[in-house]
């Protein structure tokens, strides 16, 4: 019977050609690993490192492979911190509670809970980014064990110090490697951050050019202001919608994302306060505000921090000369309600006349149906003993093109549901 005998094994280094061969294929991925990074506007990336500047928990949910790890590991590295990447799902509960280790004397001195070594390797730092990945595959034991370690940052005994950040990473439980719903108070204690690829960044990115991510600049001067303006939102929003303070949501998949409590409103607020000190953009506020308290709650919120911006309506009336409405459609019409408004709730001459003066400027810069409304209401609050302003004749014009366009509209689409129903 024949006998099989084994290709025998090159050993590399007995063999000189095959080791300049290993160390050319290492200097080939030398070069492919060799990227740079470039000031670029990202949006997700902004939030990321605004809510890392706020010292709050940051989860990223996003689909296998779009690059949340490569994001962090590039946020380190920009950051000049540490990385510490921990799997939670390959841990169990007692990697993260601590080991008890049973001393001399357990009865006099009870039993110590002793950290893992990856945590006291950044107590030893001082200062890092704990990178927890694959939280979505974490078994319920594990996510309660990460309880204190997300909001208290004790593991064990030990407590992490200030200067180390945490942020995670999840994929949607769909497309998990056998996946787990978040506990609720494991999600309530993250900033959510959906993560999606962009085109432009990735194509860039793979012809070896980078976003550069970079902590927010806080303005110094702001910080006072910026505190004042946030608890002034998050606190009027609160006060006329007490139900909104905790919301723990019915459906088992939506309590694993943002919700609203006074544990992610108090976030909300911080994030309001950073991002008005570093002067951010609406979109990355958005972000990180409807990934602190969910959608629905989240843009209430935006919409009363819009309206906080809006000019005083009666300073509009004393000057409606000098006015400057806002350019946003919905900011400028909620702007002309409140004028008319003040005129209601204080009917004088002189401010029917101002109010008139305002809808002409709005007519003159912007949409002019945006007055249809405000002009009809202001027109009600004529007394007897007021004369018409010159005004309302430029504006009547427009109020009747305005409604004979609307009713226009009316008569077509009554008359294309009548053709749809006569096709049936």
């Amino acid at each position: 019977m024949p006998t099989c005998t084994p290709f025998a094994a090159t050993d590399a280094s007995s063999d000189p050609a095959a080791a300049s061969q290993l160390d050319v294929a290492g200097e080939l991925l030398t070069l492919l690993r060799d990227a740079t990074t470039e000031p670029r506007p990202d949006t997700q990336l902004e939030a990321l490192t605004l809510a890392v500047a706020a010292d709050l928990p940051v989860l990223l949910w996003g689909e296998p492979g779009i690059g949340k790890t490569a994001a962090l590991t590039q946020l380190a590295a920009a950051l000049d911190l540490p990385l510490t990447t921990v799997i939670a799902s390959v841990h169990e509960p007692s990697d993260f509670s601590g080991l008890p280790v049973v001393g001399d004397d357990p009865a006099e001195h009870g039993v110590p809970m002793a950290p893992p070594d990856w945590a006291v390797r950044l107590v030893r730092a001082g200062r890092g980014l704990l990178f927890l990945d694959e939280l979505s595959t974490a078994p319920p034991a594990v996510q309660a064990a990460l309880l204190r370690l997300v909001l208290e940052r004790r593991i064990g005994a030990l407590r992490l110090p200030p200067g180390v950040r945490i942020v995670a990473a999840a994929n949607p439980r769909s497309s998990a490697a056998d996946g787990w719903e978040l506990s609720p108070p494991l999600a309530n204690r993250f900033v959510h951050l959906r993560w999606t690829h962009d085109h432009d960044v990735v194509v860039r990115g793979l012809g070896g050019t980078w976003p550069r991510a970079t902590l927010p600049r806080l303005d110094q001067k702001k910080l006072p202001e910026a505190v004042d303006f946030a608890r002034r939102a998050v606190c009027g929003l609160l006060t006329r919608r007490p139900k909104l303070v905790h919301q723990l949501p019915s459906n088992e998949t939506r309590r694993g994302g943002p919700w609203p409590s006074p544990r992610s409103w108090e976030m909300a607020l911080c994030l309001i306060a950073f991002a008005t000190a570093a002067g951010s953009s609406r979109e990355v506020l958005s972000l990180l505000v409807r990934g602190t308290v969910g959608d629905g709650p989240g843009l209430e919120l935006l919409a009363c921090l819009d309206r906080m911006d809006l000019p005083d309506p009666e300073v509009l009336l004393a000057d409606p000369a000098g006015a400057t409405l806002p350019e946003r459609g919905d900011l400028r019409q909620a702007v002309l309600e409140g004028v008319v408004d003040a005129v209601r709730n204080r009917p004088e001459k002189a401010r029917w006349d101002a109010a008139w003066a305002l809808l002409v400027t709005a007519v003159e810069t912007g949409a002019p149906d945006l007055v249809v409304v405000p002009a009809t209401t202001l027109a009600t609050l004529r007394q007897e003993d007021w004369d018409v302003p010159a005004s309302i004749e430029q504006l009547a014009g427009v109020v009747s093109l305005s409604r004979r366009a609307d009713q226009a509209a009316n008569r077509a689409a009554a008359r294309a549901g009548l053709t749809a129903q006569g096709r049936r």
